[in-house]
C-alpha cells in the first residue's frame, strides 16, 4: 500500500499500488492514464484530486495552479522508489487548472503541463485542466456492438480525411472567422459525410498542440483532446453522434516524435526522459522534433496506453499512425555520420519495431473489431500482417507508391499517357503484398503541390473530366479508399490550414457535378460487395486488357466472394471518344452502365451507352465480348444484368 500524501496529512490508500508501480517500470501497465496524471477522487470522505507524475530525477516537485495562485512553495509533491511523484489535494474541483514545477538536480526550475492531463487550456496557454471523463453517458451501444463487422476487412471502408479547424469557419464579429466547436461540426460535418456516403471520417491530430501551423503533428498534451474546438465531452458529443449515424472515427495517432515546447516533454525532469540523449538518435533534424526512447518501459508504457486511451475512454475505431518509417529506420533522413547502428550494424530501429508490435497486440487484443493503419512510405515487408508471423501487426498501410505513381501519370498531358501507361498497371505486382488503403491525403495538396483538381492535365473541362475518371479508377480499384476534405468538389486552391474549403464554388455546376459523382461512387461502392470484399486477394480483381497503352484504356474486373457477383470496369484516360471499342467479358448476357463519369449531371459531355448485349465470341481470353461506347477523359463501371 503506498501512502499519497498532501500538507498535513496522510492519507492511506491504494492509489497507487505496488503492482501500478511494476507494471509502468515494466512498460507493460495498459492503463497507466487510470493513474498517473490528474484524478477526482475520494478519501476517507474528503473528496479532491490525486495527482501523480513520473519524474525520477528531479529533485522536487510542486504543483502550481490557480487554486493556489501560482505558489511555487505551497504544494511540494512526494516520490517513491519508482520515479513517481504523487499528491492529493482535498477540496480541489473539476476544472482547476495546473501545471507542474520541475526542480531539477542541478536546482534549475521550469514548469511543465502533466504528460497524462485530460484537458488543456486554450492555446497559447500551456496549463493543464482536471476534468472527470467518465461522467459522459454514451448512446452508442448499437454501433459498439457492431463495429468489428463494419470494420472487417471484407467491408466497405470509404475514409473522408479532415482537419477540423479548416473544414469550414463561421463568420465572427471579433476575429472575422472562427472554428465551428465539435457541437457544430456535429451537427454539419455529420450530415455532410452521410450526404456524401463515406463510412469513416478520419481526423487530422486532435490532441492538444500549441501550433497551428503543424496542424496538430506536434503534440503537447498526448492526453487531451484540443481545446480549440470546445472540451473533452464536446469531442465525445461529437463521436457519439457519429456513432449514432453510422460513422466510424478514425484519429491520426503521433507517436514518432514530440516538440520541444518548453512545457511539453523535452527535457521533462532535467534529463531526456522521454528521448535519446544523443541527438542521432533523439532529434528529427528535419523537424526540429524530438523522437521517442522506445526503449524505455515507461515510455513505452507512456505510448501504448495513449493507444489505448483515445480507444477507450473516446470510443476512437482506429488509429491512423503517422510517419511509421521514421520509426523504422535509424538512419531515416540522416547523413552516414549521423545515426546509430543497432546492435546487429543494421539501421533498423529494433526498439521502434518491438513497441509497434506490442501496440498492435494490445490494441486488438483488447479492443477487437478497431483499425491501425500504418502511414508507411518504404517497402517495409508486411507491414499489415499479423505479428506472430512477422508483421508489425497493422490492420492497413497507406498504398503510397501506388498514390505517386497514378498522379504522376493523371498530370502528364493526354498526348503523352501512352508513354507512362505502366504506372496505371504496376501496382498491381504489389496489390496484396498488403492490406492497402489507397490515400489522397492533405500531404497531396500543401506545401506548391496544388489542389488535387490543380494536378489534372487539360483546361477547365478536361480537369473535372481527368479527376472524375481518376475517382472512378480509384474507388474501382482493390483497396480502401481515403480522401482529403474539398478535394471531392474540386477545391480550385491548395490546402489552407489557416482559411475553410472553398464551399462557394459549389455554386458552379462543375464543382457541383463533381461533388455529385463522389457521392454517387460512395454510394455504389457501398452497394456492389464486388468493390470491397475481395480487397486483398487476387480472386477480387482480374485485368480484362492492362496493355491498351496505345489508346491509353484500361478494362479490368472486380469480384465478389460469390463468382457470379462482379463488375467491369474500363478507363479511357484521353479525350477521344473510342466508339466500338470492344472487350472480353466473363458471362454472357446484357450488361448495363452503373457508373458512367461522363454524364452531364457530372459536368461530362453525356457519352452513354444503353443496354449492351453481349456476342458469343472469344477476346482478351474469354468466350464472349461487348462493344461499347467509351466517353472522353472517363470511367465506366458495368453491371450484368
Amino acid at each position: 500500500m503506498t501512502s499519497v500524501l498532501y500538507p498535513g496529512q496522510t492519507v492511506k490508500a491504494s492509489w497507487l499500488s505496488d503492482f501500478d508501480q511494476y507494471l509502468i517500470s515494466e512498460g507493460t501497465h495498459e492503463r497507466s492514464y487510470d493513474k498517473l496524471g490528474a484524478h477526482l477522487v475520494c478519501f476517507n470522505g474528503e473528496h479532491g484530486v490525486v495527482f501523480a507524475v513520473w519524474a525520477p530525477n528531479a529533485q522536487q516537485v510542486h504543483i502550481l495552479g490557480d487554486f493556489n495562485n501560482w505558489d511555487k512553495t505551497s504544494h511540494p509533491l512526494y516520490s517513491n522508489d519508482s520515479g513517481i511523484w504523487t499528491l492529493f489535494i482535498p477540496g480541489l474541483k473539476e476544472y482547476a487548472v495546473y501545471k507542474y514545477l520541475i526542480t531539477t538536480q542541478n536546482s534549475e526550475q521550469f514548469d511543465k503541463a502533466d504528460p497524462y492531463g485530460f484537458a488543456m487550456e486554450m492555446r497559447p496557454k500551456t496549463g493543464s485542466v482536471v476534468v472527470e471523463l467518465d461522467s459522459y453517458q454514451w448512446q452508442d451501444k448499437n454501433w459498439m456492438q457492431t463495429r468489428k463487422d463494419r470494420q472487417s476487412l471484407n467491408s466497405p471502408i470509404s475514409i473522408y480525411e479532415v482537419h477540423l479547424a479548416s473544414w469550414k469557419k463561421l463568420p465572427d464579429t471579433t476575429w472575422g472567422t472562427r472554428y465551428l466547436t465539435y457541437r457544430e461540426l456535429a451537427q454539419e460535418l455529420i450530415p455532410y459525410v452521410l450526404e456524401m456516403g463515406y463510412t469513416h471520417i478520419e481526423l487530422l491530430p486532435i490532441a492538444e498542440y500549441p501550433y497551428d501551423a503543424s496542424w496538430g503533428y506536434q503534440v503537447l498534451g498526448f492526453y487531451a483532446p484540443t481545446s480549440r474546438f470546445g472540451t473533452p465531452h464536446d469531442f465525445m458529443y461529437f463521436i457519439d453522434q457519429c456513432h449514432q449515424q453510422g460513422i466510424g472515427v478514425i484519429l491520426d495517432w503521433v507517436p514518432a516524435h514530440f516538440p520541444k515546447d518548453g512545457a511539453g516533454l523535452n527535457y521533462f525532469d532535467g534529463t531526456h526522459l522521454y528521448a535519446h540523449e544523443d541527438p542521432r538518435q533523439g532529434e528529427h533534424q528535419d523537424w526540429g522534433t524530438m523522437i521517442f526512447n522506445y526503449g524505455r518501459n515507461e515510455v513505452r508504457s507512456f505510448l501504448i496506453s495513449n493507444a489505448l486511451f483515445w480507444l477507450d475512454k473516446y470510443h476512437i475505431d482506429g488509429l491512423r499512425v503517422d510517419a511509421v518509417a521514421s520509426m523504422l529506420y535509424l538512419d531515416y533522413s540522416r547523413k552516414d555520420d549521423q545515426w546509430l547502428p543497432n546492435k546487429y550494424g543494421g539501421r533498423e530501429n529494433l526498439e521502434a519495431i518491438s513497441f509497434l508490435r506490442k501496440m498492435n497486440e494490445v490494441v486488438h487484443g483488447v479492443f477487437p473489431g478497431i483499425l491501425t493503419i500504418a502511414e508507411e512510405s518504404t517497402s517495409w515487408p508486411m507491414v499489415s500482417r499479423p505479428t506472430y508471423t512477422g508483421g508489425l501487426g497493422f490492420s492497413l498501410k497507406w498504398n503510397m507508391g501506388w498514390m505517386h505513381d497514378t498522379l504522376n501519370y493523371m498530370q502528364e498531358d493526354p498526348i503523352n499517357r501512352s508513354f507512362h501507361h505502366n504506372q496505371m498497371t504496376f501496382g498491381m505486382l504489389y496489390a496484396f503484398h498488403e492490406n492497402f488503403v489507397l490515400p489522397i491525403s492533405h500531404d497531396e495538396v500543401v506545401h506548391g503541390k496544388g489542389s488535387l483538381l490543380n494536378k489534372m492535365a487539360g483546361d477547365e473541362w478536361q480537369k473535372f473530366a481527368n479527376l472524375r475518371a481518376y475517382l472512378g479508377f480509384m474507388w474501382s480499384y482493390s483497396g480502401k479508399k481515403l480522401l482529403f476534405m474539398g478535394s471531392e468538389f474540386g477545391q480550385w486552391q491548395e490546402w489552407n490550414h489557416d482559411k475553410g474549403l472553398e464551399w462557394n464554388a459549389l455554386a458552379s455546376d462543375n464543382h457541383k457535378g463533381l461533388q455529385r459523382f463522389a457521392r454517387d461512387l460512395n454510394l455504389v461502392y457501398k452497394d456492389e460487395r464486388s468493390l470491397y470484399e475481395n480487397d486483398f486477394d487476387w480472386s477480387g480483381f482480374s485485368w480484362i486488357n492492362a496493355n491498351d497503352s496505345g489508346s491509353s484504356v484500361l478494362s479490368f474486373i472486380r469480384k465478389a466472394k460469390k463468382t457470379d457477383d462482379f463488375l467491369i470496369i474500363i478507363c479511357n484516360f484521353t479525350p477521344v471518344i473510342r466508339e466500338n471499342y470492344k472487350i472480353g467479358v466473363p458471362h454472357e448476357g446484357t450488361y448495363r452502365e452503373l457508373i458512367n463519369s461522363d454524364l452531364n449531371i457530372y459536368w461530362g459531355s453525356n457519352v452513354s451507352n444503353g443496354e449492351m448485349t453481349s456476342i458469343s465470341e472469344q477476346f482478351h481470353g474469354m468466350d464472349n465480348c461487348i462493344s461499347l461506347n467509351l466517353p472522353p477523359l472517363a470511367t465506366l463501371i458495368l453491371k450484368p444484368m
